[in-house]
């Protein structure tokens, strides 16, 4: 072993990490994060604030919401405006984050809102910048271009520049909101043209859109004026007690924009619209992508941390998790009851990401007692009970083809709804974690039996979309300097610890899966989405967690290690990458994913370098894998 890696150096770098991560729960004894400003958010509230302000002030209809609140929009609207003339990049567009690249979504966003605002004139020389980046980058057609076929986001941006008058409403295509009116049970045979998680997006905007441009069509046209009622029913049922759709900022604010642009400021869903947007804004003027990421970053700690948890703090953490369950059908996606969402605010919604991230969090919890206290899990039922619930859950969830979705079976074939590589390899880890928990305690049951097979399944799905090169892409990571945005060292990372936590890491598909981190390192030891792209504490401690904990000694491994501990030493383990996608390429960056990732891979390190092969494979199997990861 090198004087490089010596266990003194790990343990010291190890410690600064778990005691900074350990430092950043609240009060209650768990993690809530905080989410990157976004330029995007900050564009679609400050245009929902202004078609509310607009709506109010052209009606003297004294059921409109109270007119105090106008001067409280100006101000919110101008301290944004203002943050996002000090965030323009260079080049004159804005990027989804202040470390974002400039892209024509969010430019169109902002350009729209000064002049809906406007400010336009005001800020010439920030609106110009912008008009010319726009022109250059390809206007609308480059907008359609981005998102293909799905059109989850291009509508609701068309939409945005419509409202301001600087798109055309023929450019905004029509959105089916009467079939809102189907049972959810329909939707996946109706095929709709957004993802599950955007039907307030499909009824508001689909309204607005029909409001100021009408089908041709007289029984289109029928159909659509008598569904406005009901599907704007469907709509306030399913808003939470917040306000904030998906406690997003951007959906919200289509929302609350779209209701607002047709004269319905005074409606219920836009009043407790423009409330969240009110109680979402930073100190400096900006929005967030979304209010937090508390059961996702909570998850993710416990996972890295594992036994390194103080014990008196242990239960509750598990509490508070056992208290994030869902108890009921979900009214948002009709999501059966066990499954955890990535927030604890009112407008989550349980996924197959942060319902697995649940379950290795109470099993690595486990021991500390059996018993929750409330949140949504009742008090007297058991983790095994908890953890019955979510396994029942993720094998409902499975696609036909092996895989698992994010949210929905079989809602549609949008790339956010499909079977996803790094969700599957974090359910197969959960589930194989349960069923060996199962096994070795009860013996065989019906329900292990059946995971079992879903493993099986879902470890098909893996071979089959393994790429020719050995990596796999996920779904809600990406890199903005590769190819398509894609991040295959976040995939391949979080793949293989789920061929690792099965003891598949010999077969060919785990072999090259290896060989590929291995030579998409960078020459500086460190990771980046993949090779010559700058190296990331993120996409690093990922790598090198997976390669460490199947050969701690291996080259790469170590080489890894050293970039991990000379950041740590240099003080810049906390930068952050803008590596997340929030809906369709939408980036955001999370303050504790360094501190998550790295302390998993310095634990894995301080438990291995310096043991054999054997040694550490051994060591391997006893903990039952590393660090989980999400959406």
């Amino acid at each position: 072993m090198s004087n490089l890696q010596s266990p003194e150096r790990i343990d010291h770098c190890y410690e600064t990490v778990r005691g900074a991560l350990l430092a950043e729960r609240n009060a209650a004894g768990h993690w809530e994060g905080n989410l990157s400003a976004s330029a995007l958010s900050t564009a679609t509230a400050i245009m929902a604030l202004e078609m509310v302000r607009r709506d109010q002030g052209e009606s003297r209809d004294e059921s409109k919401t109270d007119e105090s609140q106008l001067p409280k929009f100006s101000q919110l609207i101008d301290d944004g405006l203002r943050w996002l003339v000090e965030s323009q990049n260079e080049d004159g567009g804005w990027g989804d984050t202040v470390k974002s690249l400039s892209n024509i979504s969010t430019t169109m966003l902002v350009h729209a809102s000064f002049h809906a605002a406007g400010d336009a004139e005001r800020h010439r020389a920030t609106t110009d910048s912008a008009a010319e980046y726009i022109q250059r980058a390809g206007g609308i057609s480059a907008l359609r271009a981005r998102y293909g076929k799905d059109k989850t986001f291009s509508i609701p941006i068309l939409t945005h520049c419509a409202l301001a008058g600087l798109v055309d409403w023929k450019e905004v295509d029509a959105l089916p909101f009467e079939l809102a009116c189907l049972p959810p049970q329909f939707y996946k045979t109706v095929r709709l043209p957004v993802v599950s998680y955007a039907l307030p997006a499909l009824i508001a905007i689909g309204q607005v859109r029909h409001h100021f441009r009408k089908p041709w069509n007289p029984v289109s046209r029928l159909i659509r004026r008598l569904s406005i009622g009901r599907t704007l029913k469907t709509l306030r049922r399913i808003q939470p007690t917040t306000g904030g759709f998906l406690e997003a900022t951007p959906l919200t604010s289509f929302v609350t924009m779209s209701l607002a642009g047709m004269g319905r400021s005074d409606h219920a869903v836009a009043q407790h619209g423009v409330q969240f947007i009110v109680n979402s804004v930073n100190e400096d003027g900006s929005w967030p992508i979304d209010t937090n990421l508390a059961t996702w970053v909570t998850t993710l700690s416990v996972n890295g941390l594992r036994d390194d948890i103080p014990l008196e703090d242990r239960t509750a953490i598990r509490d508070w998790l056992l208290g994030q369950q869902y108890q009921e059908l979900h009214p948002y996606t009709n999501a059966d009851p066990g499954g955890w969402a990535w927030t604890d605010l009112p407008g989550g919604v349980p996924d197959a990401d942060d319902t697995p991230g649940a379950m290795l969090a109470l099993m690595n919890l486990a021991g500390c007692g059996n018993q929750a206290s409330g949140g949504r899990k009742p008090p007297d039922v058991s983790i095994d009970e908890s953890l019955a619930d979510a396994a029942q859950w993720l094998l409902d969830l499975q696609n036909g083809n092996g895989g698992w979705p994010t949210f929905c079976r079989g809602w549609g074939a949008l790339p956010f709804d499909r079977s996803a590589a790094d969700i599957t390899a974090h359910a197969i880890r959960a589930l194989q974690a349960w069923v060996t928990l199962e096994l070795r305690r009860d013996g065989e049951s019906s329900l292990t039996r059946r995971a079992t097979d879903a493993i099986r399944h879902g470890f098909e799905y893996l071979n089959r979309v393994q790429r020719s090169d050995g990596s796999w892409l996920p779904l809600w990571f990406g890199n903005q300097f590769a190819d398509n945005d894609e991040n295959p060292t976040y995939g391949t990372a979080r793949v293989l610890a789920a061929y690792r936590d099965a003891g598949l890491m010999d077969k060919e598909q785990g072999q090259r899966g290896l060989a590929w981190l291995e030579q998409n390192q960078n020459d500086d030891g460190g990771w980046g989405g993949s090779k010559g792209i700058a190296s990331s504490n993120e996409e690093t401690a990922l790598a090198a967690e997976i390669l460490l904990s199947v050969d701690p000694n291996g080259s790469a491994a170590l080489g890894g290690l050293d970039w991990l501990l000379g950041g740590i030493e240099a003080g810049t383990y906390r930068e952050t990458t803008p590596i997340g996608f929030y809906f369709a390429k939408l980036w955001y960056f999370e303050d504790l994913y360094p501190l998550t990732f790295m302390v998993g891979a310095l634990r894995v390190a301080r438990d291995g370098v310096g043991t054999t092969h054997a040694d550490g494979a051994d060591r391997v199997a006893a903990m039952g894998g590393g660090a989980s990861g999400h959406s």
